[in-house]
């Protein structure tokens, strides 16, 4: 980059952009700011855009962020979540109808406010940061599955020893065993839909279903947020957001978040125990450009993929980072969809957008 330049400090999420770094000497440095794909490795972005990449923004929404996206292969349906206190409806996109289509639908009883999804053996399973009364209804933050089919609804987890969850965050499933891996952070505080204070720590767990067993497995973070497996199920990967945060003090009243660009914005990769019930080896494998890694999903060829602020950003495994597609809007997370996963989808705050590239989910 040619000197001078200089890059911003900002005390506001959606101004912390690489675009909006200044290079006086270079006026050509204001196309990054336009373009829909930013390659920074050509080799490697041939593979990742394909023959005819496009950026579509299909649906305006609210200002609220929106999370939780999760494909149904049997129905041809994406299922997104809008986070507003009290609401409670999910979001579906009909991927059946040209041009898709966006409904709300309630389950029965109603979830608050999935912000983690996984499908797994026909089912939607989801982790909740939504605490407090709605309606004549209490909730608590936990793991629930959802049937897509019938609408019902059931709840797994809703407690650690009698402590309510701060807010369970992101979660992925194995597999293999059905072991539920989720992070719970304090964001459900910071964004007003908790009427608790915390309780307990920040941390990542892994919830057997089929026992009910809870096991604490990371607790180093200060907010962990997106998790996922590598494709052979050897690593986990975490990020940490704790440069978007707020105070969690019951003396301090909810609703407050803050920015903080010096802060933790990070993916780390840890290595799964051939038993699948511990990890080791922390290691940092990326700072996030622009925002905080939120949204986190792995490709079929193990590249990392996360939404991080006004766009999403494609690694490979060692956290090079290789293209970046820009939004319009705030991306939070993002879900592979289609026949064969090939198209990604990208929510946020203000809009829902469809990538096709050569990068299969």
């Amino acid at each position: 980059m040619p000197i001078p330049f200089f890059r911003k400090l900002s005390e506001v999420i959606t101004e912390d952009t690489y675009a909006s770094t200044s290079v006086p000497s270079d006026p050509s440095f204001k196309l990054v700011g336009t373009a829909n794909f930013l390659v920074f490795d050509q080799a490697a972005a041939l593979d990742i855009l394909g023959p005819n990449p496009s950026l579509d923004f299909i649906f305006p929404t609210s200002p609220y962020i929106h999370e939780g996206p999760v494909y149904v292969p049997s129905l041809n349906k994406i299922y997104v979540t809008q986070l507003q206190q009290g609401y409670l409806p999910q979001l579906v996109i009909d991927l059946n109808v040209s041009p898709p289509t966006l409904t709300p639908v309630t389950a029965d009883p109603p979830l608050y406010l999935p912000t983690g999804s996984a499908f797994h053996n026909g089912l939607i399973y989801y982790s909740t940061i939504g605490n407090g009364v709605v309606g004549n209804q209490t909730y608590y933050p936990g793991i629930y599955t959802l049937d897509p089919t019938t609408g019902k609804s059931q709840v797994l987890l809703n407690n650690y020893f009698g402590y309510y969850f701060n807010g369970c965050d992101d979660m992925a499933i194995d597999p293999s065993t059905g072991d539920v891996w989720f992070t719970d952070n304090f964001y459900a505080w910071g964004e007003n839909v908790s009427s608790t204070p915390p309780q307990i720590e920040a941390a990542s767990y892994r919830f057997r279903p089929s026992t009910g067993a809870v096991n604490l497995v990371e607790d180093s973070l200060l907010y962990p947020n997106g998790i996922a497996f590598s494709p052979d199920h050897k690593t986990l990967y975490i990020t940490d957001t704790a440069a978007g945060s707020g105070p969690y003090s019951p003396d301090i009243p909810s609703g407050i978040l803050t920015y903080n660009d010096t802060g933790k914005r990070t993916v780390y990769a840890y290595k799964v125990a051939t038993s699948g019930t511990t990890i080791t080896n922390k290691r940092a494998v990326y700072r996030a450009q622009d925002y905080t890694p939120d949204g986190l999903k792995i490709a079929q060829n193990g590249y990392i993929v996360t939404a991080t602020g006004h766009g999403v950003d494609v690694l490979d495994q060692a956290g090079t980072l290789l293209i970046r597609i820009q939004t319009n809007y705030t991306a939070v997370n993002i879900v592979w969809a289609g026949k064969d996963f090939e198209d990604l989808w990208i929510v946020g705050a203000g809009g829902i957008s469809r990538v096709r590239w050569g990068l299969k989910g």
